[in-house]
C-alpha cells in the first residue's frame, strides 16, 4: 500500500521569483542571486588586468631603468657587447702579450701594464695538459706553485724597492703567468726527448734562462724602484722557473 504525501504545487512564472501555493495562499520563494561582480574596465591601466594580449604587448614597459619595448618581440643584439669583452677576456691583447714573451731580449712592457689573468690561466691549463700527456697529474701542484711564486716575488720586490715600489699582486701574477710560456714549450718538447740524459737538462736550462730574463725585464719595466735591484729580482725569478722546470725534467 503506497502512502501519498501532500506536496503543494510549485508555480514558476515567466518573470520574477517562483511562487509556492500553500493552502490556497501564494507565497514567493527568494532565489539566490549571483555575487556582486564589478564591471570590467574597457581600458585598464594595468596590462594584465585588461585581458587583451595585443594591447598588453604593445603597452608593457621595457627593462627596468627606462625605455619601452614589446614583450615577446625580437630582441636587438646589435648594441650588445661581445661575450668575451663582458667577461674581461680580450684575445687580441692576450696574443700581443704572448708574442712579447717570445723575444726574451726585447720584451715589450707596454702590453703588460694592463694586467689580466686570462692568458696566465690559458698557459697554466696548457702546462697541465702537456704534463698530463707525460703521465703526470699535477694540476693542483702547478696552481699552488704559481700562487706561492706570485706572493714570493711580490714580497721580494716591494721589500727591495721600499716606499718607491708600486708592484701589486695582480700585476705580479699576470707577469709570472705569461712568462710561464717558455716552461710550457719545454713541457711540450720534453715529450719527444729521452728521459735520462744531459740533453734534457741542457734544454731545460736554456728555457729557464729565457723565462728568467723575460720576467725580470717585465717586472722592472712595469713597476718603479726595481732597476737598481735587477740582479736580486733576476735571482728570485730564476728560482721560480727552476722549480717549474724540475716538474718537467723529473
Amino acid at each position: 500500500m503506497t502512502k501519498q504525501f501532500g506536496v503543494p504545487p510549485v508555480v514558476f512564472p515567466t518573470g520574477g521569483n517562483p511562487t509556492v501555493a500553500v493552502g490556497g495562499n501564494t507565497q514567493q520563494r527568494r532565489v539566490p542571486t549571483a555575487p556582486f561582480q564589478p564591471p570590467r574596465p574597457s581600458n585598464s591601466g594595468i596590462p594584465f588586468m585588461s585581458f587583451e594580449v595585443g594591447s598588453a604587448a604593445a603597452t608593457t614597459a621595457g627593462p627596468i631603468g627606462g625605455g619601452t619595448g614589446p614583450i615577446g618581440g625580437v630582441a636587438n643584439f646589435d648594441d650588445e657587447e661581445p661575450l668575451l669583452d663582458e667577461l674581461g677576456i680580450h684575445p687580441d691583447q692576450i696574443w700581443k702579450k704572448t708574442k712579447s714573451i717570445l723575444n726574451p731580449f726585447r720584451a715589450n712592457p707596454t702590453f703588460h701594464k694592463d694586467s689580466d689573468l686570462s692568458g696566465p690561466i690559458f698557459l697554466y691549463l696548457s702546462f697541465c695538459l702537456f704534463q698530463l700527456l707525460a703521465g703526470k697529474i699535477q694540476f693542483g701542484v702547478i696552481l699552488g706553485w704559481i700562487v706561492v711564486a706570485s706572493i714570493f716575488l711580490y714580497v721580494v720586490f716591494n721589500m727591495l724597492a721600499g716606499r718607491h715600489g708600486n708592484l701589486d699582486l695582480h700585476t705580479c701574477t699576470s707577469v709570472i703567468g705569461y712568462c710561464l710560456l717558455p716552461v710550457v714549450i719545454l713541457s711540450a718538447i720534453s715529450l719527444f726527448v729521452p728521459q735520462n740524459g744531459a740533453l734534457r737538462f741542457g734544454i731545460a736550462g736554456v728555457f729557464v734562462i729565457w723565462a728568467t730574463r723575460a720576467c725580470t725585464n717585465l717586472i722592472v719595466a712595469v713597476a718603479d724602484g726595481g732597476e737598481e735591484h735587477r740582479g736580486l729580482i733576476a735571482y728570485a725569478c730564476f728560482l721560480i722557473y727552476t722549480l717549474f722546470s724540475l716538474l718537467v725534467v723529473f
